[in-house]
């Protein structure tokens, strides 16, 4: 007779006898608190088990045709744990006793059995079975927990030798779990970790805890930042007395490689570093190059109208239209390292563009363009055909980004190797492809790759203090008069726009390594886009434009003497100039005067920014075109498609934005 199981939480248990009567009894006996299986031979008992793997004991008849209970109870314990209870007579006792030596059974009661006695062994059996279930429940989590933590775990007994650890810790020692179970962690040391080591042991003895971040030589070579976490199990809370009883001296070893951790860290603080300098230089870059509009616009006009006539007084007057001309360049690059400007993203061939920088970099000449933007003295152009390039033989995937400033950002980077070594050296760029830098969060349109520019020099190097400044705006190491510190700066906010990473390592008298990391293209993005096409540099020639005489333009700024020199520009090539100090006073003069075709307007300005102005004057004259003036704008400020000369301007490029607006 057999009986399937119910959906219940009493414990299973199985009763095998080949005696139906006594079938009936037992599952009398015990259906109250149990729930029963019956089977009247071993081979169904063995059926049973292997259909219900949740029986908790098993009670079997010894004496049945075909298969005597101590051999079933035998192979039961290869498909089942459950606890075994074996019924006898006084004539198999020998049986009985070689089964309780294999271990096969855990109890036996004699035919005819006492019912109490039978159910207290049936639920000391049940018992045994939940707890050691419990044990082995609790020990898969643990070493399910153990194998797949990311960092390294360990215990170490009284005697300080590992007893339990992960395959992470081990690799720590350069072996396997097996290799260093048994063993002494001083025993596989050597170096800092060691060191490390007996300064813990005294801070364990004092305290029962210490941690300490170190670096340390990862399995490359680069040296890594480890979290090393020891704690002594008796000092932790709950019962101190019972562990200290069961697990004497015993300690856990924890060790986080936390390299990537801090370097997000390091490079929040460098990106809220950046956004509070970018504030202060917005707030300060309006001013300052309303200052400059007005000094080199001032300049100019006294040029036209009073030409120096001595060498020297021409060449004073040039040397401040030189300082006016490198202050405004200098203020752009200050805004251009927190808040890239003129950016043009698009898909980048990283390989073309480094081969037409090599390309130029041999020939060892300069396109004026990239002396201007770069505003550097360029001499001794021969020694860039000492930069060596290395492309790697497998395709690259394309990326996102500027392809002018990546060109613009690798030869700075160059010129840096290069000054970084005076006596002369080797400097290298490296292009590769990497795999997923780690901590960085990428949208839906990353490949899940990195392409990584390098440039790498064998020059003098840098201190760690030095290293951990170098995207300060103004921070340089290079002497006076030879570099404005920006360089890296504009570097760091053009591949953050980007979504990528700037990465420098760099060690005094071994040399530096700049690492620029742009995320690649999801392949579906890239073959719907364009790649950007690589062409050379050609120097731009403006041509200074005609004025119309007798039109009117409006010009509204709050700073005097920028009003001042607009309108001496305008005025001198033949415009008919009216002034307004503010958006207010421009929206009265439009109302006024239907003869203004034209408004050159300032965006920052009190009361009114030039945004709101524009759009006032446009529902009174929606044709009325309005060019914007700016020494530092927000681009949300203005209407789309809008016209925008940056200061401080020359007189041509002002007239020259004029003449394009009034022909438009």
């Amino acid at each position: 007779m057999n009986t399937l199981p119910e959906a219940q939480t009493h414990p299973v248990v199985l009763v095998v006898d080949d005696e139906p009567e006594i079938l009936v009894a037992l599952a009398d006996l015990l259906e109250s608190a149990y729930s029963v299986l019956t089977a009247s031979s071993g081979q169904e008992g063995l059926a049973l088990l292997r259909l219900n793997p949740d029986v908790a004991v098993i009670i079997s008849d010894q004496r049945m045709p075909g298969m005597t209970g101590d051999v079933f109870l035998a192979q039961a314990r290869d498909v089942s744990a459950a606890g075994a209870i074996l019924l006898t007579g006084y004539a198999d006792i020998a049986a009985v006793e070689a089964a309780l030596n294999r271990g096969q059974i855990s109890f036996f009661a004699y035919k005819p059995w006492d019912d109490e006695t039978l159910l207290s062994m049936v639920g000391q059996a049940a018992e045994r079975y939940r707890l050691e279930n419990e044990l082995a429940r609790e020990r898969l989590l643990l070493r399910g927990l153990l194998d797949n933590l990311p960092f390294g775990l360990a215990f170490k007994d009284q005697d300080g030798c590992f007893i339990r650890l992960n395959q992470q810790m081990a690799q720590c020692f350069g072996r396997s779990v097996a290799e260093t179970i048994g063993h002494k962690e001083e025993d596989l040391l050597d170096g800092p970790r060691l060191e490390s080591l007996r300064q813990a042991q005294r801070e364990l003895a004092d305290s029962g805890r210490d941690q300490q971040v170190i670096q340390l030589p990862g399995e490359d070579g680069q040296l890594r930042w480890h979290d090393l976490t020891r704690v002594r199990l008796d000092s932790l809370r709950g019962e101190p007395a019972q562990v200290a009883s069961i697990l004497p001296d015993y300690s856990i070893l924890i060790d986080r490689d936390v390299t990537d951790l801090l370097n997000l860290e390091q490079r929040l603080r460098q990106a809220q570093k950046m956004q509070a300098i970018g504030t202060l230089a917005g707030g300060i870059a309006h001013d300052f190059n309303n200052l400059l509009t007005a000094i080199q616009g001032s300049l100019e006009l006294v040029q036209d109208l009073e030409p120096p006539k001595e060498a020297s007084v021409s060449r004073l007057y040039q040397n401040a239209m030189d300082a006016a001309r490198r202050g405004g360049v200098l203020t752009r690059k200050l805004l251009d390292f927190s808040r890239p400007r003129h950016l043009v993203c698009q898909r980048v061939d990283v390989r073309a563009i480094m081969e037409d920088l090599q390309g130029f970099m041999k020939r060892g000449k300069v396109p004026e363009d990239v002396r201007r933007m770069l505003d550097a003295e360029l001499e001794g152009n021969s020694r860039f055909s000492s930069v060596d390039f290395v492309m790697p033989d497998e395709a690259l995937p394309p990326v996102w980004t500027d392809a002018t400033q990546l060109e613009l950002a690798v030869f700075s980077l160059c010129i840096n190797a290069l000054d970084a070594q005076p006596e002369g050296g080797s400097t290298s760029v490296t292009v590769r492809q990497v795999a997923r830098l780690l901590g960085r969060p990428v949208g839906r349109d990353h490949a899940g790759a990195w392409v990584v520019v390098q440039v790498r020099d064998r020059g003098v190097g840098m201190t760690e203090e030095m290293r951990a400044r170098i995207f300060d705006p103004f921070f340089t190491t290079k002497d006076v008069g030879r570099g404005t510190g920006l360089g890296l700066s504009m570097i760091y906010g053009f591949i953050s726009h980007c979504g990528g990473e700037v990465r420098v390592e760099s060690t005094p008298g071994g040399g530096t390594s700049v690492e620029l990391w742009f995320p690649a293209m999801d392949a579906e993005l890239a073959e719907a886009m364009p790649a950007q096409q690589v062409e050379p540099v050609q120097p731009v020639v403006r041509v200074a434009p005609v004025a119309v005489t007798g039109q009117t333009v409006l010009v509204v700024d709050d700073e005097p003497g920028v009003r001042a020199v607009t309108s001496g520009f305008l005025q001198r090539a033949g415009y008919a100039v009216v002034q307004s100090a503010s958006g207010a006073e421009a929206l009265e003069a439009v109302a006024a005067r239907s003869d203004i075709a034209l408004v050159v307007m300032d965006v920052m300005m009190p009361g009114m920014n030039g945004g709101e102005a524009a759009r006032r004057i446009h529902q009174l004259r929606p044709d009325l075109p309005v060019l914007f003036v700016t020494g530092y704008s927000d681009i949300g400020l203005l209407p789309e498609d809008v016209a925008v000369l940056h200061k401080p301007y020359t007189r041509a490029a002002l007239l020259e934005g004029v003449q394009a607006m009034l022909v438009a």
